[in-house]
């Protein structure tokens, strides 16, 4: 077996089984669930009917790059979405289908790391779990770069040591950030991209919430739109990772993409080709009638906005809580240990909410996540606003 294996922890979802086993939650109320990031409004109709339409692409094999057409409707997106100008963004070297991001930030990790350079992999702090077992499982030691309230929940680029940047192989950075919402800014950016010149690492950016965001005039910035804007117009060491499970509710159809440097994207298509894992025709189809249309995305993003808007009105005069800038979680600081707080609540209330320390780790004597629970606003508003008023009614006592 791979030795490897045994540095996995246990995932966030099977550590909240197990707090809440042999507790019985109230019969009188119905479960409420928050602790998963899984849309639930509906697939827009015309997704699901162009792929029902192209079943008959089930005959044939689809090949590792995809179908022209849908990395042309990929690069044409982000040339609307991140105002890069036409064409800058070549659909046959620097564009790659996926089968959601998920599993392209897990395999992209064991394609770039080089395991006999004694590397290390760069996340923050707390993180989607995915970032650390690519690292582990590809022989590298993670480095937890924390984010901390006293930093906007931003990385700190500036706190990483000088032997650590000299064995950075990679960089995971998430914005908006999964679990706290921020966002980062252009210059944070621009001072990555720089230490990533300086030290010779690839930037790989989770970009899956960047179409979930609160002020309609300010959409996040993307790190391809920045490296350009600093004239890396070849994208060098900079690649990004989409998808359309949260932007059009679609987390069933495994469907993104990653783009960026064609260079390190020449090598990652010769490890998919191995690795096996084309997007299916059929699937294929669905994506570009999805990537081509913003009007659904436009109106998942107003859903959003009013279950923030009535949750943040009932919470808001018990505890600290405020909206933030992208996303659709909740990053509440609870006044009790996370787990104690999770366990309680759904005991009391039969809400489930995610502990915070589930998601982190302990770096420097201090674990970003301890004392906050994660809180996805993903089910329907009623339900939103009867946790809101459940987990008030928990706060009060």
């Amino acid at each position: 077996m791979n030795p490897h294996l045994s540095q996995l922890h246990a995932y966030p979802f099977e550590k909240l089984a197990t707090l809440k086993q042999g507790i019985m939650p109230r019969v009188d109320k119905e479960p409420i669930v928050l602790s998963i990031g899984e849309p639930k409004h509906a697939t827009p109709h015309f997704i699901q009917q162009a792929l029902i339409t192209h079943l008959h692409g089930l005959t044939q094999y689809p090949t590792t790059k995809g179908l022209p057409e849908l990395r042309l409707a990929i690069a044409d997106w982000l040339g609307r979405r991140f105002e890069l100008p036409a064409g800058s963004v070549d659909a046959e070297s620097q564009i790659l289908p996926v089968n959601g991001t998920r599993e392209a930030l897990f395999s992209f990790v064991q394609a770039v790391v080089d395991p006999g350079a004694r590397p290390v992999v760069i996340m923050p702090n707390p993180f989607y779990q995915i970032y650390e077992g690519a690292a582990l499982l590809a022989g590298a030691e993670p480095y937890y770069l924390n984010t901390l309230e006293s930093g906007g929940y931003l990385p700190d680029f500036d706190s990483v040591p000088e032997s650590i940047w000299q064995r950075c192989q990679l960089i995971f950075i998430c914005s908006p950030g999964n679990p706290t919402g921020t966002v980062m800014s252009e210059a944070d950016h621009l001072k990555l991209l720089a230490l990533a010149e300086k030290y010779d690492f690839v930037i790989a950016s989770d970009e899956c919430y960047t179409e979930l965001y609160g002020d309609e005039s300010n959409p996040p910035q993307g790190l391809l739109q920045s490296a350009w804007h600093s004239g890396n117009e070849a994208f060098k060491r900079s690649v990004i990772f989409q998808s359309l499970s949260k932007r059009s509710n679609a987390p069933g159809l495994r469907s993104g993409f990653v783009a960026g440097d064609a260079e390190v994207l020449k090598h990652y298509f010769k490890y998919r080709t191995y690795h096996g894992c084309p997007m299916p025709v059929p699937t294929q189809h669905a994506s570009i009638v999805a990537w081509n249309d913003e009007a659904h995305v436009e109106h998942n993003r107003q859903l959003y906005r009013d279950k923030f808007t009535a949750f943040i009105e009932i919470l808001q005069d018990v505890c600290e809580i405020s909206r933030p800038p992208a996303s659709f979680y909740v990053w509440l600081k609870t006044p009790i240990v996370d787990c104690e707080f999770a366990r309680q609540l759904f005991a009391e209330q039969n809400v489930t909410v995610l502990p915070g320390s589930f998601l982190s780790r302990d770096s420097g004597g201090i674990d970003p996540g301890a004392n906050h629970v994660r809180i996805a606003l993903v089910a329907p508003l009623e339900e939103i606003i009867e946790a809101a008023q459940r987990i008030k009614e928990f706060l009060t006592k």
